[in-house]
């Protein structure tokens, strides 16, 4: 029985960044779910279901990357529908973020639809040059691979954009500002951040892909894409959070005082 149980247990190789990654991606998104979650309560009614939003942006991630250590685990490759599955559900929610932050300075719901738009468009042009790359049956980029990704690749930043130009300069940004809380101007200034920075490193992983320029110009390869995703979104997924949790106890402090 010992040895069944040790041969079906699931092991790290010592040489293989990326599953670490996906191992400890896990385990730190599920932690940060329960702090979110239980951490709702130390804050005011306001800001509750931003804290909320956080909670479910891990846990959702938490639950995809479960599965996605085990598919990696068990086949050495990109769990790549699975990963888009848990962006398209926590990437939208990290959009609400900005929206809540904003509504007490007058956001319409337009802002938050239009937000949810352009992230969809990122990630379903982002998954149609990702998965549906043409390849040869060796696994290597087809004739025109190259072409279809940055097709693609171009269709999905548009999305990326203009999610970027709103924090920076446009609605949010200006909401922002007209609310006149410094903790909601300082937040935002950060999520803002987060985009141009924190987001920037998946077009990295996207490059990666057969017939990507990373992966044509200097032969990185689908493990590359894996670390750089899964070092992006420990990053923004946790650090969205954690920044929403610093906006909402300055805030809840303030008006106690």
């Amino acid at each position: 029985m010992k040895e069944l149980f040790l041969a079906d247990m699931m092991t790290i190789p010592k040489d293989d960044p990326v599953a670490f990654t996906f191992f400890t991606g896990y385990m730190a998104m599920f932690a940060a779910s329960v702090f979110f979650f239980f951490e709702r309560q130390s804050v005011s009614d306001k800001w509750k279901t931003s804290l909320l939003v956080s909670g479910l942006i891990t846990m959702i991630a938490a639950v995809h990357y479960y599965y996605m250590r085990d598919y990696y685990a068990a086949t050495g490759q990109n769990p790549t529908a699975l990963r888009y599955i848990d962006w398209t559900l926590t990437v939208p929610l990290m959009c609400v973020e900005f929206y809540l932050l904003t509504k007490a300075a007058g956001a319409k719901v337009s802002l938050l639809w239009k937000l949810i738009a352009a992230s969809v468009l990122m990630l379903v042009a982002g998954y149609i040059g990702e998965a549906f790359v043409p390849l040869n049956a060796d696994g290597t980029a087809a004739a025109g691979a190259t072409n279809h990704s940055v097709m693609w690749g171009v269709i999905s930043t548009i999305g990326y954009i203009y999610i970027l130009y709103t924090a920076w300069f446009g609605e949010v940004k200006a909401l922002g500002d007209s609310s006149g809380n410094p903790q909601v101007i300082k937040g935002i200034k950060i999520l803002a951040w987060f985009v141009l920075v924190g987001w920037a490193i998946y077009p990295i992983g996207y490059m990666c892909m057969p017939g990507g320029w990373l992966n044509t110009g200097l032969g990185w390869t689908s493990s590359n894409v894996d670390l750089f995703y899964n070092i992006a979104d420990a990053i923004n997924k946790i650090g969205f959070g954690l920044v929403i949790y610093s906006v909402a106890k300055s805030d809840s402090a303030t008006a106690k005082a």
